[in-house]
């Protein structure tokens, strides 16, 4: 296949990136009811059981891709605290892999929303995949093994930090100064004096270059323009690496923690946000795999098998985190960013204090 088709091929898939994230969802709930190991007596009761999860999930995928974190920071709290006093409580195994399975789509459907808009670097994101991966994988193998007392201690860890960050991270993503956006706008948009990239298979002026020294020039589809260096791999590594072990283990972490990282390294703050959705994303699908097929191949803890995966829930997550995944790019230029992550790591830092009381038997 040529360099022309490819590309061809890769602009036609973003151009109606709509239909194919919201197709994956209908293809997800087909392939679940007709080959899922479900329950023998299984009907309608027991498909719909779980309808009232899909405004529920809908909501806090479209919070969570707004400020740019993992879709289980929220979920998994839920399933813990708010979804037994409605149904049967959930086993820490059960609920880390609703929260993965569904941000998994989630933030996929927004990830590509962020590539279509031009605002991912592909080869930041290439690197901290690879870096990250091994460990998001040991983490979910370890999940199977870790006391109950423990996951909920570590899980307060997680959200602390998580807390933490969002309220020293300026994630606000209307700032376009950082970036170096100052009339790059009008230069990309009117064909002003500005020698900006301009790549005819991408919508809008959007397009993106690296000179001799390795400073990167990249334009999205208004023509904001965003001027940085990719230097900082040794700290991105650590933290993605860090948050990985938590993505596999608990279902978010990476997310958090390689927000930081790579603000503090001079990525701007919507590049940033961009590219930590396709990181986040593929880590997701793999800790999900990890814990959906490995009571197949792992014997020992509390892996589970086919058998027991909870399907009748994620055939309504799942489609309510891909559409709040489309939804949250327009809410994010829409509300104050600042606002809503506030609210955010306070409502984490309560549910990290009453894990703690969890992990310590007092609550």
């Amino acid at each position: 296949m040529t360099s022309s088709t490819t590309d061809e091929l890769v602009e036609t898939f973003l151009r109606y990136q709509h239909l194919f994230v919201l197709t994956a969802p209908v293809l997800f709930v087909l392939g679940v009811y007709f080959a899922a190991p479900t329950p023998a007596d299984a009907g309608a009761s027991y498909w719909l059981e779980f309808w009232w999860l899909l405004p529920v999930f809908m909501l806090g995928a479209t919070i969570v891709n707004t400020v740019g974190i993992s879709g289980s920071a929220l979920f998994v709290p839920f399933l813990i605290f708010l979804f037994p006093l409605a149904a049967k409580p959930l086993s820490p195994s059960e609920i880390v892999l609703v929260g993965l399975v569904s941000e998994s789509f989630g933030l996929s459907s927004s990830a590509l929303a962020f590539v279509r808009y031009g605002l991912v670097d592909r080869k930041l994101a290439l690197t901290l995949v690879g870096g990250g991966l091994p460990f998001v994988v040991g983490g979910a193998v370890a999940s199977f093994v870790i006391p109950e007392t423990v996951f909920y201690g570590l899980l307060a860890v997680a959200l602390l930090a998580a807390s933490y960050l969002l309220f020293s991270a300026d994630l606000g993503h209307g700032d376009h100064d950082d970036a170096g956006s100052d009339s790059g706008a009008d230069a990309a948009a009117d064909g002003g004096d500005r020698d900006l990239p301009d790549d005819d298979a991408k919508p809008g002026p959007a397009g993106v270059e690296t000179d001799a020294d390795g400073v990167v020039t990249r334009v999205d589809n208004d023509g904001n323009e965003y001027t940085y260096e990719r230097d900082g791999y040794l700290e991105r590594f650590g933290n993605y690496s860090i948050g990985g072990a938590f993505q596999g283990l608990a279902g978010f972490g990476i997310g958090e923690l390689g927000i930081i990282s790579m603000l503090r390294t001079g990525i701007p703050v919507r590049i940033a946000i961009g590219t930590n959705h396709i990181v986040v994303a593929v880590t997701a699908v793999i800790a999900s795999l990890v814990h959906v097929f490995g009571g197949a191949f792992i014997d020992f803890g509390h892996a589970l098998s086919l058998q027991n995966i909870p399907w009748n829930m994620v055939v309504f997550t799942v489609p309510a985190t891909v559409v709040g995944g489309q939804i949250a790019p327009y809410v994010s230029t829409a509300v104050d960013t600042s606002t809503i992550k506030s609210g955010v790591g306070v409502l984490f830092a309560i549910i990290a204090v009453a894990l703690f009381g969890m992990a310590l038997g007092i609550a």
